[in-house]
């Protein structure tokens, strides 16, 4: 059983990641990591995949089938199941992630800030504007993990969304703000190892070369899944490819959390 970590970097295109993530990359060229390609859902939107990152079902199942529906999650869900197990829970994201795990709609006196241990993601620190600076959010995530060191703790930048939405997903400012986000992640990935953290890096969907994503494009599809041991010790880069509906069950395994029946993929043999 380990402590997890989770960076889901909104709109976190694989071959940018590749090209341009250097830190990362060199975790895997020197096997202190592990990389996968995974190949997202559909639609490639935001609030849909976010529950697919932690139910582990296709969007059809859990009925979130596009960004404008506001409703708590129907399914077993990581922060759910974490919590009645008996463990701790922490979240540094957008509103979206509260609606879906503590209460919908948000309400943002009441739930931007919360610390409450009969919630599903009981230390929540959610923000409003896609425009919320990668580096503040990163580190209110760094908080988390000092302060209350959950078991499971999400970090959710929206930076890269944001950026590849206005100028697209060929352009230099959308590399710019990969490189940005690996060099924040270089710069507190060390405590996490030392706080004795699993981390997993990937993201919900891609974007296009012009800013657009909810299609099955390689380049709205497809994104990276690396894996960092708190030893360092990893595979490189495996050249796997596989289902984003195996994140959740993976979670599940190093959580050591029963992976229930609604999860039909296997987790990932790490």
């Amino acid at each position: 059983m380990s402590k997890v970590i989770m960076i889901v970097a909104d709109a976190l295109r694989d071959d940018v990641a590749r090209g341009y993530m250097g830190y990362l990359e060199h975790l895997v060229e020197t096997h202190q990591a592990t990389r996968y390609t995974v190949i997202g859902e559909l639609p490639s939107m935001s609030r849909p995949i976010y529950e697919t990152l932690h139910t582990g079902v296709p969007t059809s199942v859990h009925g979130i089938v596009n960004n404008a529906i506001v409703r708590r999650s129907h399914m077993p869900n990581i922060f759910q199941m974490a919590v009645h197990a008996g463990k701790t829970t922490a979240a540094a994201a957008y509103l979206w992630y509260s609606e879906l795990y503590n209460s919908a709609p948000f309400d943002p006196l009441l739930d931007r800030e919360v610390d409450n241990e009969a919630l599903d993601i009981q230390h929540g620190r959610f923000y409003m504007s896609d425009d919320y600076p990668d580096i503040d959010l990163y580190g209110q995530g760094a908080v988390l993990a000092v302060k209350y060191q959950p078991d499971y703790l999400l970090i959710h930048p929206m930076g890269l969304d944001f950026v590849g939405e206005r100028d697209g997903g060929s352009s230099l400012a959308y590399r710019k703000q990969a490189i940005l986000q690996d060099g924040i992640i270089s710069y507190l990935m060390p405590a996490a190892l030392g706080l004795g953290y699993t981390v997993l890096v990937t993201a919900d969907h891609g974007i296009s070369d012009d800013g657009v994503h909810g299609g099955s494009l390689a380049t709205m599809r497809n994104v990276p899944l690396y894996v960092i041991n708190p030893d360092l010790t990893g595979t490189g880069d495996t050249g796997e490819i596989h289902s984003q509906l195996r994140i959740a069950p993976t979670l599940c395994r190093l959580l050591d959390l029963t992976i229930p029946d609604t999860m039909k993929h296997p987790p990932l043999v790490l």
